[in-house]
């Protein structure tokens, strides 16, 4: 008789807490974010590390809890493999009861883990990877992709140029969904301009010997090198078309550019090049505050991938703060029907599919003489107004939703 007791009262617990998780309040009275992401490869600086440095940042900066609710950061390396990261988020929900996953770099995990997390009524807020698939023929009610896109990257820089006259282009494409993104993006954005696209090569990710992709690149008699890649790989091409001489008869055009790559490279081969962004650390005095504070914690001023993750996790506290409750649906319901606005986020809107339109920037790289000193950098150019970076709904026709 005690035992049949003790398991109705049990039951009678459970589905108390699940009408009340039904009902909004925070389930199992904790926030569990999870962020996945490149800890050790390709993308490791230009989100990384660092980027659990920002996600602690404003999780510290609401003093840890909402409503007297813990708030718990787990972490994981995906390892630039979809299976991983599918894997891992599926455990996450299912074993750690995890609330929101932050999904980093690499556009082929985040694909994974979006179907997972839709499967499960998690929101993903995908900050690193940028491939516009996430929120058109791959969108779920679940995800938000907050930062960028290869649509809003490619597009300020293959236009910058294209107005500078460089109209013949050949590509050194990553060869997964991002780097196909940014350069679909570039490419059309060419063509509609009168350019012409020279050729174009597929490299696999992590690669270290570029020479035979520069040859290529300098048989076509494109004038502009557009490097639709990021990380480790864009270092590695840009150091090789200095070292083949490329660079002294086609401009290079960086379409996914981080300030830890110019950083690793130095001013004299980069500067001149352009690069959209997000956001940029010294762009005003919030950013600087903010910027000089993660680098006393990392050691490196932050790149828009690591800001985007502060600026992700502040911005979902805030949702659960305003709604009472982490259930997906209603967090997703409060992206959806508020501004996004802080130091990072400029005229953001989250549309139906789930892509975060914002203001971009068009920076461009110093001259040696231009910097003041480490970490600075880039200059900015030109503000491209979220409509027209991100392009219109419509591009997004593919989205079931």
């Amino acid at each position: 008789m005690k035992s049949t007791t003790r398991l109705l009262a049990g039951c009678g617990a459970l589905a108390a807490a699940s009408l009340a998780h039904a009902a909004g309040g925070i389930s199992d009275n904790e926030i569990r974010i999870g962020f996945i992401t490149d800890m050790s490869g390709v993308y490791a600086d230009t989100d990384g590390p660092g980027g659990t440095v920002a996600i602690q940042m404003a999780i510290d900066e609401v003093g840890g809890v909402i409503d007297g609710k813990k708030i718990t950061l787990v972490t994981a390396d995906h390892q630039n493999r979809a299976d991983l990261a599918a894997s891992k988020a599926r455990a996450w929900i299912d074993q750690n009861k995890i609330d929101v996953i932050i999904g980093g770099t690499n556009s082929a995990t985040t694909l994974a883990i979006a179907t997972v997390a839709a499967e499960k009524h998690i929101p993903l807020i995908s900050v690193g990877a940028g491939a516009t698939a996430i929120t058109n023929e791959y969108c779920t009610p679940y995800t938000v992709h907050y930062a960028y896109n290869t649509r809003a990257t490619a597009y300020g820089v293959a236009s910058a140029v294209l107005k500078q006259g460089g109209k013949d282009w050949f590509f050194i494409t990553a060869d997964y969904a991002f780097g196909h993104a940014l350069q679909k993006t570039a490419s059309d954005v060419v063509s509609q301009s009168g350019g012409k696209v020279m050729g174009s090569v597929k490299v696999p990710l992590s690669t270290a010997d570029f020479s035979s992709y520069m040859l290529q690149a300098q048989s076509s008699g494109a004038k502009i090198l557009g490097l639709a890649n990021s990380g480790n790989d864009f270092i590695a091409s840009v150091k090789a078309a200095n070292d083949f001489g490329v660079t002294s008869s086609m401009r290079l055009a960086g379409l996914q550019v981080y300030i830890s790559d110019i950083h690793a490279l130095g001013l004299e081969p980069t500067q001149g090049m352009y690069r959209t962004a997000p956001w940029y650390w010294d762009q005003d005095e919030p950013s600087r505050t903010w910027s000089q504070a993660f680098m006393k914690k990392h050691g490196a001023m932050p790149t828009f991938n690591q800001g985007g993750d502060y600026s992700a996790v502040k911005t979902y506290l805030k949702a659960v703060t305003a709604s009472g409750t982490d259930d997906g649906k209603t967090i997703m319901d409060w992206f959806k029907s508020n501004p996004i606005e802080d130091f990072y986020i400029k005229n953001g809107k989250v549309r139906r599919n789930g892509l975060l339109v914002h203001d971009m920037f068009l920076h461009e790289v110093k001259k040696p003489s231009e910097s003041k000193g480490e970490w600075d950098y880039f200059k900015v150019s030109a503000t491209i107004p979220g409509e027209e970076a991100y392009g219109p709904e419509s591009e997004a026709s593919s989205c079931k939703l």
